[in-house]
């Protein structure tokens, strides 16, 4: 099969990495913002060996290629409105497309934008093609993990899946800065204190788990706290100023018949000492899965390896091959917009060394 691979950051240079190794998948293109990196081996963007293959920001080139699929791993603020014209240019050349870039795509139906999504149906209808998008958290962590948890209750009265993580790996300062808070004062407004905004970021997961065990979710109640750093920290996108904002904890609710039953809750750090009263990981990240009813069942899984060993990237590795192992079944599926709950277990093919 047939794949190009949009963009370099950290899940992207993944993905180049993962395709190369693969006999059943081959790297024909790879799509650049920097114009700096246009002309440059894909190989060496990735941080690995020369592959004779060059980068390039020219969109039609690669459509022109006629891959099988696109692995989108674009990042930035506006990655769902910037996104969104790219997925469907490419779904109505008849390109599957799996995303990493477009979170509240993990569950198409509750997406936020319904013009947005009509578009994207309709484009694979048009091309005939596929569109999934997945990661780790949202993600597996949130959906298959969560649900494979549940084959061993009887009753449930609440599942909560939750991320304790360290992200001073992450490069993006708008995202991290405007959007999160991070490096700003506790005065300072971010996106994530837009009403609504968590409520909506989460609300694909929760709708997803919900779907899967057949019950219907009436509202979803969202809360924010945050944390300052008694000390400056420096970061992937600059310096954590001491007094300034360096831990998030999110929590997305889903109400079933009255009582929180779908539970999301998101803990970020730029530092490890930072928020000592909340939930932690010392690997890049821990993921958990707590089920409230008949058995209690508590699923703790790590990412990693233990404090001050790249942090990061093991998400990073984790977020591609989320995408990267489903190209396959994506290729094969009935076209449409898909969830994990349309897919069989996304097996890793040729994973063995």
């Amino acid at each position: 099969m047939r794949v190009v691979v949009w963009s370099t950051g950290g899940v992207g240079s993944n993905a180049i990495d993962a395709i190369r190794r693969r006999p059943d998948l081959e790297l024909v293109g790879v799509w650049v913002h920097s114009p700096d990196k246009v002309g440059k081996d894909v190989g060496e963007l990735a941080g690995s060996t020369p592959l004779g293959l060059l980068a390039t920001n020219d969109a039609d080139a690669l459509i022109a290629l006629r891959p099988d699929c696109v692995v989108y791993a674009a990042s930035g603020p506006d990655r769902d409105g910037a996104a969104v014209p790219d997925y469907v240019r490419l779904l109505a050349a008849g390109i599957n497309v799996v995303s990493t870039s477009s979170t509240s795509l993990v569950y198409p139906p509750s997406y936020f934008a319904p013009t947005w999504r009509d578009e994207l149906d309709a484009a694979t209808t048009a091309g005939q093609v596929s569109f999934y998008a997945s990661g780790i958290f949202p993600g597996f962590a949130s959906d298959q993990l969560a649900l494979l948890m549940t084959t061993q209750s009887k009753t449930i009265r609440r599942i909560t899946a939750s991320e304790a993580a360290l992200n001073d790996h992450y490069p993006v300062a708008d995202v991290m800065m405007d959007g999160m808070g991070f490096g700003r004062p506790l005065d300072f407004e971010p996106m994530l204190k837009t009403p609504g905004f968590i409520e909506m970021a989460w609300k694909a997961p929760i709708h997803l788990m919900a779907e899967g065990l057949g019950v219907e979710v009436d509202e979803i109640r969202g809360s924010l706290d945050r944390e300052l750093t008694d000390r400056d920290i420096k970061v992937a996108f600059g310096t954590v100023k001491a007094g300034t904002c360096g831990a998030v904890r999110t929590r997305a609710a889903g109400v079933v018949k009255g009582r929180e039953a779908i539970v999301i809750e998101h803990v970020i750090r730029m530092a490890r000492d930072v928020a000592p009263d909340w939930p932690a990981s010392d690997c890049d990240a821990t993921y958990r899965v707590d089920i409230e009813g008949d058995p209690d069942i508590h699923c703790e899984m790590t990412l990693g390896e233990s404090a001050g060993h790249g942090a990061g990237r093991a998400a990073m590795a984790s977020t591609a091959m989320r995408v990267v192992n489903a190209i396959p079944y994506v290729v094969d599926a009935p076209p449409g917009l898909l969830s994990s709950l349309d897919l069989p277990t996304t097996l890793p093919l040729y994973a063995f060394d």
